[in-house]
Formats: C-alpha cells, sequence, structure tokens
C-alpha cells in the first residue's frame, strides 16, 4: 500500500483519536515530535529556512530543503515533528513502500528525494551519543533507530531492504523533559555516508512518526568492522503464557556484546527482549498460540549479525481452556486399604513439553508411597510427578507413563493439569 498516492485519506487519519492537533500562530501544527539530534530531514531543513530568513519566514538555503519547498511548500517545515501515520499499528513495512521510508504521506513526499546534499551530522562510529528527540506532546512508546547498510547509496530511493535488519538502538517509554526525550546509544561501526531511520510507535495508540537523519561517520574505517556470526537456532520451552528460548553463542573477531531477541509479526518483527547471554524468557503471550522467534548478534561497536533461523514454537492452552494433553488412570493391582496406579501422559499438542509436571487434585483417603519412572509427591490435597532423566521431555504426539503404590480407594482422580494447561 503507498500511502503517499491517498494523501487526502492520510489527511483525513489526523482527526482520528489519539493524534492531537493544535493550530497555533501561522498555522503550525503542534503535533508530536522527530529527532533533533541527530536532525531529521525536516528538522534540518526547519532549522536552515530559519537561517536563511533571518527571522519570521523559512528560506531554506540547502538545495535539498529548497527543492523539498518547491515541491512540497513550506507547511511540511512548520510541522516538521508532524511526519506520522495514524493507524500505523507496528505495520510499518507492509503500509510504508519502498521510496517512501522518509515521507510516507502526501505532505512530506519531498522528503524522499534521492540526492545527496541533504543537511549532515557527523558522528564518530562505535562511539556513546546522546539521542534528541522532540517531544511536543508527549506519550509511552517504543523508539527502534536503524542505520543503512554498507554500501548504501543515497542518490537512490530508501528501500526497506538498504536497512540492518535489526535496530542499533531501541528504547521504551524514555523520560521526557524540557520538550525533549533524550537518552543515550551507542553508535554502529559505520563509515562514510548513511542514513538513521528512527521509528517511533506509540504503545497508547496505532500512532506512529518516522524520521530519516542524514549522517556521515567518522573513524569507523580502520575500527572493528567485523560482525558476528549468526546465533545458533533457538530452541523453545513453552507455557501458557510465556516462551523460555536458548540458542548458541556467536562468534566475533572481538567479542559479542549483546543478543536481540525478535518475534516475527507478519510485515514488522519486533525486538521483545535483549542481554548479554544466551538465554531469555519471553512472557506476556497468548494461550494456545503459535509464535516465531529469532536472535541477532551485537558486538561492542554495533556490528549486528545476521539473524539466526527462526523456531517455532505454540504456547500451551490456559488452565480454563481445552487441553493438548490426555490422561489415562489404571490401576492393575487392587487389595484391601491400597492399589497400584499406573498412569499414561500423551502431549496432543503441536509442540514439545519439557520438563513435564502432572498435578492432581488427590481423592479423599488416598496416600501415595513407592514410585517408579518418575518420582510423585504431595503437598497441600495437590499431587505432582515429575519425569525421570530418561522421560522429562514430551515430544508433541508422544506419550510416556510412570507408575506408584496408594492407599485408600483407588478412586481416579481429576483435574489433570500438565505444566498449567488442563487436561482432557
Amino acid at each position: 500500500m503507498r500511502l503517499k498516492r491517498f494523501g487526502a485519506l492520510a489527511l483525513a487519519a489526523l482527526g482520528v483519536a489519539g493524534v492531537t492537533t493544535v493550530l497555533v500562530q501561522t498555522g503550525v501544527a503542534v503535533a508530536h515530535g522527530s529527532m533533533t539530534y541527530p536532525a531529521s530531514r525536516t528538522y534540518a531543513c526547519y532549522e536552515d529556512g530559519r537561517k536563511g530568513s533571518g527571522g519570521g519566514d523559512l528560506l531554506p538555503t540547502n538545495p535539498a530543503c529548497k527543492e523539498a519547498v518547491a515541491i512540497g511548500g513550506k507547511q511540511p517545515l512548520w510541522d516538521w515533528y508532524g511526519n506520522l501515520i495514524s493507524q500505523a499499528a507496528g505495520r510499518h513495512r507492509e503500509i510504508i513502500a519502498d521510496g517512501d521510508l522518509c515521507g510516507p504521506t502526501t505532505k512530506y513526499d519531498a522528503y524522499n528525494l534521492a540526492r545527496d546534499d541533504w543537511p549532515t551530522t557527523t558522528l564518530r562510529a562505535g562511539s556513546t551519543i546522546t539521542l534528541h528527540y522532540n517531544a511536543w506532546a508527549p506519550h509511552p512508546g517504543t523508539w527502534d533507530q536503524y542505520v543503512t547498510r554498507d554500501g548504501f547509496d543515497v542518490t537512490k530511493p530508501l528501500k526497506w531492504s538498504d536497512l540492518e535488519p535489526a535496530p542499533f538502538n531501541s528504547i521504551t517509554n524514555p523520560v521526557a523533559q524540557g520538550g525533549e526525550y533524550a537518552w543515550q546509544a551507542t553508535l554502529p561501526n559505520k563509515s562514510g555516508r548513511h542514513i538513521i531511520y528512527s521509528i517511533w510507535q506509540r504503545n497508547d495508540s496505532p500512532e506512529a512518526f518516522y524520521s530519516c537523519s542524514d549522517v556521515i561517520f567518522e573513524g569507523g574505517s580502520g575500527g572493528d568492522t567485523q560482525a558476528p556470526t549468526a546465533p545458533g537456532t533457538p530452541t523453545a520451552t513453552a507455557g501458557s503464557n510465556s516462551v523460555s528460548l536458548s540458542w548458541a553463542a556467536s562468534s566475533d573477531n572481538v567479542g559479542v556484546s549483546s543478543y536481540q531477541v525478535f518475534r516475527e509479526a507478519g510485515a514488522t518483527d519486533v525486538q521483545v527482549a535483549s542481554g548479554s547471554g544466551t538465554t531469555a524468557t519471553i512472557t506476556g503471550l497468548s494461550p494456545a498460540t503459535a509464535y516465531q522467534f529469532y536472535v541477532v548478534a551485537r558486538d561492542a561497536v554495533g556490528n549486528t549479525s545476521p539473524p539466526s533461523a527462526a523456531v517455532s514454537v505454540t504456547t500451551l492452552p490456559g488452565s480454563g481452556e481445552p487441553g493438548a494433553c490426555t490422561v489415562t488412570w489404571a490401576t492393575p493391582s487392587v487389595w484391601s486399604g491400597g492399589f497400584t496406579a499406573n498412569v499414561t501422559i500423551k502431549n496432543t499438542g503441536t509442540a514439545a513439553v519439557n520438563n513435564w509436571e502432572l498435578v492432581w487434585d488427590v481423592p479423599s483417603g488416598q496416600t501415595y508411597g513407592q514410585a517408579w519412572s518418575g518420582t510423585v509427591t504431595v503437598a497441600n490435597g495437590k499431587a505432582t510427578a515429575k519425569g525421570a532423566s530418561w522421560n522429562q521431555n514430551l515430544a508433541a504426539g508422544a506419550s510416556t507413563s510412570f507408575g506408584f503404590n496408594g492407599t485408600g480407594s483407588p478412586t481416579a482422580p481429576t483435574g489433570f493439569t500438565l505444566n498449567g494447561a488442563r487436561c482432557a
């Protein structure tokens, strides 16, 4: 979907709930924000226009800014902080076409011009700097900063494939002070002309903001330019609302500093965890839902690895939902005051259940003794069975059994749950 072809529709969307638009002097729209350091194209041209006019009007002198004004007028400069899509909802790659990244709507289309004379900010590769983002109307959300790949040509339209696959910096809910968000970021080890592409996706609204900052990296050509190798394919252990991941470490000529975990989400992937270790637990997931995750490694100067292969995993059903497991209770031996129970568990789901724990309500009068092929303990009226070292993991469709001796009536229990999911 090429949004700039639907200019009237995009402008109409500015009136939906969640977008604050207030008209003040000279028709300036007070929207929400844009990158001010390193300066976005709209902000850089606004400042260039202020200097060129000497006050009052905006008269850019930079050739690219002048051309943008000739095409789209001056209002995008007065509204340099309003480069947004009201109903983005994280679908950035789906709704913004290649060539439209810097100005995805009609109003800002001129800022997609592919030319090498936009105002630039000079940065030192691999250094830690403070990013500044204007906050006309602060809102919670996540900011992702991407950088263009080595060999990027600024004289050609910016495409999604021109960006590194993972952001070199992400932050959620930075504090706004004095009309600005500010946070520290370690720059990637790049050299020469590049674009830093920032996406601010609000988490209290589907609205998202976009900016292109033209930069020149210095000091990167003689430093560490070798990216880490791809991490190993993650392995996953699912709960009903979480997934635990682990993966084989990447290697690097200097050393890996961190890993970023991403969840595949259609056209846009979402970073869900980061850290220096090779494990992560993703929480807040929906029961009985399929997910895919992959991992990217970074070194100390910001070189990013190719992504690992993705792992597919389905969370377990919640405790109140039909389970992806069945339990069969049998009592092959019964005597006066006692019995032998054999219990068979089958994983009827599509994902493995690792380190299984079967829990049930103990019928009145029953007590449990010696167990085999597993362990059985009782506390507060509930029994918990765990597998032995050789049968503690259940592949999709697999079954395992354990047994124990009991006293009391051989009545079959009810309310079996496997790792928190109710079984049939």
